[in-house]
């Protein structure tokens, strides 16, 4: 069972999934910073300042509170919309940067994958050979 274990780990595939894995929790990171940090603000700038992270409405367990994080330790159920916006906006920014390595990855594969150019091949009329017999049948008549 463990040479078993040991063979499957080593497969290729297994391999290529964890870096992928790896690479896409980094990426990941990235993205979020990129929406929390450059996008949002451009985005709150154009609708008058509002930060999506901080828009929540109490469900139960007190009054109004000035932030998220505020409103979270007090122990207050609350419906923060807010953070499902930013979550969408990442969602829709990490699978249009994936399309697009994806694409590029497609194509330049599908460019391996052709075969070399081979040079068409130019009639160049008829041979040594079809016009030495050409000549002897001319003779012969």
């Amino acid at each position: 069972m463990l040479q078993e274990f040991k063979d499957f780990i080593a497969k290729g595939n297994v391999m290529d999934m964890a870096v992928g894995i790896i690479i896409g929790a980094a990426f990941t990171a990235i993205v979020k910073s990129m929406v929390g940090d450059l996008i949002n603000p451009i985005i709150g700038l154009f609708l008058g300042g509002v930060d999506f992270t901080n828009l929540f409405v109490v469900l139960s367990g007190g009054g109004p509170y000035d932030s998220l994080a505020a409103a979270r330790d007090a122990g207050a159920a609350v419906f923060a919309y807010g953070a499902f916006v930013m979550a969408v906006i990442n969602f829709l920014i990490i699978a249009f940067v994936v399309f697009m390595l994806v694409r590029y990855v497609n194509k330049v594969k599908s460019l391996a994958e052709k075969p070399d150019d081979v040079a068409p091949e130019v009639p160049t009329g008829p041979s040594e050979i079809d016009l030495l017999v050409e000549i002897r049948d001319a003779l012969k008549k």
